[in-house]
């Protein structure tokens, strides 16, 4: 019998959702990075623009599918060192690009998505499966906390560098991203592997050992109870080996939930603010985009704090209020300015950024953490990480869409109407919520199963 080793609980939960800080600093470096590649390759084209930008989305939707299949193979915790060696591979290559090297960092910004696709689909999976569900909102939710965070450093190291040429500026904010991908690949190594995979696996005596770091003998016992419950029932029958079951046997109910969710918090249009806030700014006042660093800063402090309120109130509130609520409020943020400004002319420009806060303030402590404690805990065991990897293929397919459409359609449009466009999507999710996703708070994730399995069947 194999010994799992004692590590504390703060140590699983710090660096089992430390991939989160990969994944922010990755989606925000390219805000600060992207105005200096104008200036160093004299690049004025949003083709490329978006092309650069969306790659890494682009690769992440492969990574989010590979991400699937490999958790269920070898587990959560080796997919996640091995997304860290990718991460500080992709990042160093992307720091030497070469001049005018449009096709080169596009390519090298795919292979780098690769690793971010798997991190966002296998954090959520591993945590979930670590954390009690009187807690597992809460501390699941410290993912989305290490995204913003991870958002927020991109920010400020890209403030901070602003000041070098712009050569080296791009170059070293891109780099950088090796830093925190080299804490995670050697944290992971003494992370546990996730008692559910090693059940799957009947390796029965190590889940338990696993369970008992987390939660008392008893409640661990008891859990080891329920998994194999539900295991030795998916094992009759074949359903789950294949990935086009998932939509339309007796997990479709609860695969279209979590799947849509994870959608919709992409086709809401975060992205366009994250990656672009610096040229939004410069086309609403005027000013170069090289001079609006400052807003990506105000922005990442409002998505950390906002996750700060998430964790305080994450076990309070029901999953489906928080994500009503909050889409609500992010389709006005996004449709408000567009009235505004039809009723009133001689408007400040600045009102639309002002909205865009307010936006992100909805979706820091909402729709943002939500999503991967939903797409970590809604998803039956037999096909969790296929699930999982397709949820997290569907969120890129949006970031992807997002990334690399918005250029092209505020060069066409302006940027009220691009964002009245994104309020419409926020409501169109509010009602996806309120008729295909059902509640999770509370339930551990075997009765979300045998729930999930009942509402399929009606």
């Amino acid at each position: 019998m194999n010994t799992v080793k004692k590590v504390p609980r703060k140590y699983i939960y710090f660096f089992g959702s430390f991939g989160g800080i990969l994944f922010g600093y990755d989606i925000g470096v390219m805000t600060g990075a992207l105005p200096f590649l104008q200036i160093d390759w004299n690049m004025h084209s949003a083709f490329w623009e978006g092309c650069i930008t969306s790659s890494l989305m682009f690769g992440a939707i492969f990574g989010g599918m590979l991400a699937g299949h490999l958790t269920d193979k070898i587990g959560r915790k080796r997919v996640l060192s091995f997304s860290a060696l990718i991460f500080i591979a992709g990042s160093l290559l992307s720091a030497f690009a070469p001049r005018n090297g449009y096709i080169y960092l596009s390519l090298v910004r795919v292979f780098l998505g690769l690793s971010v696709g798997m991190i966002s689909a296998t954090v959520p999976n591993y945590m979930s499966e670590m954390t009690p569900a009187k807690s597992r909102g809460r501390l699941s939710g410290i993912n989305f906390t290490m995204i913003a965070l991870g958002t927020l450093l991109s920010y400020v190291v890209d403030y901070f560098l602003q000041y070098l040429p712009a050569t080296f500026a791009w170059r070293t904010m891109l780099g950088m991203a090796a830093v925190p991908a080299l804490i995670l690949f050697l944290g992971s190594l003494n992370l546990p592997g996730s008692p559910r995979y090693l059940v799957r696996n009947d390796r029965i005596d190590e889940a338990r050992q696993v369970l008992q770091l987390v939660q008392p003998c008893a409640q661990a016992e008891k859990e080891i109870q329920d998994i194999q419950n539900i295991k030795n029932v998916e094992d009759q029958s074949k359903d789950q080996q294949k990935l086009s079951k998932m939509f339309t046997g007796k997990y479709r109910y609860l695969v279209i939930a979590g799947v849509g969710v994870a959608a919709f918090q992409q086709f809401m249009g975060v992205n366009a603010i994250f990656y672009y806030i610096p040229l939004i700014v410069a086309k609403a006042t005027g000013h170069a985009a090289a001079s609006n660093l400052m807003w990506p800063v105000i922005e990442g402090l409002i998505l950390v704090l906002s996750s700060f309120i998430f964790l305080a109130i994450a076990d309070k509130f029901n999953r489906r209020t928080l994500l009503i609520f909050g889409g609500t409020g992010m389709g006005l943020a996004f449709i408000l300015p567009v009235v505004i400004n039809t009723m009133f002319s001689h408007v400040n420009p600045l009102i639309t950024i002002i909205f865009l806060c307010i936006y992100v303030g909805f979706y820091g402590f909402t729709w943002a953490p939500l999503t991967w404690v939903i797409v970590g805990e809604i998803f039956p065991l037999a096909i969790r990480g296929k699930a999982a990897g397709t949820a997290s293929a569907f969120n890129w397919v949006g970031a992807f869409a997002v990334g690399l459409i918005f250029p092209l359609m505020t060069a066409s449009m302006s940027q009220e109407t691009v964002f009245a466009i994104f309020g419409v999507i926020c409501l169109l999710a509010v009602a996806f919520v309120i008729f295909k996703v059902p509640e999770t708070k509370g339930h551990t994730l075997e009765e979300i199963e045998r729930r999930g399995v009942r509402e399929s069947q009606k």
